[in-house]
């Protein structure tokens, strides 16, 4: 469990210390941009395998047991978790890294970023929450909880870089825009339009959702399913 706690604290650590702090300007300026994001990239990658490694590692310490009752939530919100993060992954985004041009343009509010400006880190907030309903073991309390507070840190890090490197441009985007979804929506600050979200793009998301969905006994173990 020891392994794991120092994964998650890595994990969570190198984003949110480094890439989230003004460390990042100060190591950008001493090796340059596009070598920092290669080592960057780099140890993100190294810190989810060791996280996931050490999970698997981890010693069983049930704390409240499963939670068969809040399975059919848990899917549901899994489901919408799928959604968030394939269609934000293939929407353009001025919050996504090297994405800052986008800001210029007229359309950058398009399609799922009416509803969130991150769409992608609330469907891994999503996919967390989930997970901590209904598995009541430690392993997966630091697991999931610190994908948990990475996703939710991570808007509001962004949020700040952004603001803090592009003045009026990030202003006026975030104006249109909302950190929490269907925030801007409510606000009357931005509407509602599945069109401009693609059709595709929902097919995909549930349709990964579906595989994972079917196959998740055989990848990870455990059915998700009730019963």
């Amino acid at each position: 469990m020891i392994e794991l706690i120092a994964a998650a604290a890595f994990f969570v650590g190198t984003h949110l210390l480094v890439s989230g702090t003004a460390l990042r300007a100060l190591l950008i300026a001493r090796i340059g941009e596009r070598p920092y994001l290669a080592v960057y990239s780099v140890v993100a990658a190294a810190g989810i395998v060791w996280l996931a490694s050490a999970y698997g590692r981890a010693p069983p310490i049930d704390l409240w047991g499963q939670r068969q009752a809040l399975k059919p939530l848990a899917i549901a919100l899994v489901a919408l978790a799928f959604l968030f993060a394939v269609i934000g992954l293939t929407t353009r985004n001025p919050t996504a890294v090297a994405a800052e041009k986008l800001l210029e343009r007229d359309d950058a509010v398009t399609g799922i970023l009416r509803v969130s400006r991150h769409p992608f880190l609330w469907g891994v907030a999503l996919w967390a929450i989930a997970h901590l309903a209904v598995n009541g073991d430690a392993a997966s309390l630091v697991l999931f909880g610190a994908l948990l507070v990475l996703a939710l840190a991570g808007t509001a890090s962004i949020d700040a870089k952004r603001r803090a490197a592009f003045g009026e441009r990030w202003a006026r985007f975030a104006s249109m825009t909302s950190n929490v979804p269907f925030v801007a929506i409510i606000q009357g600050r931005n509407s509602l339009r599945i069109g401009e979200i693609g059709w595709w793009r929902i097919v995909v998301a549930l349709l990964a959702f579906a595989a994972i969905l079917h196959y998740h006994r055989a990848m990870f173990g455990v059915s998700p399913l009730p019963g």
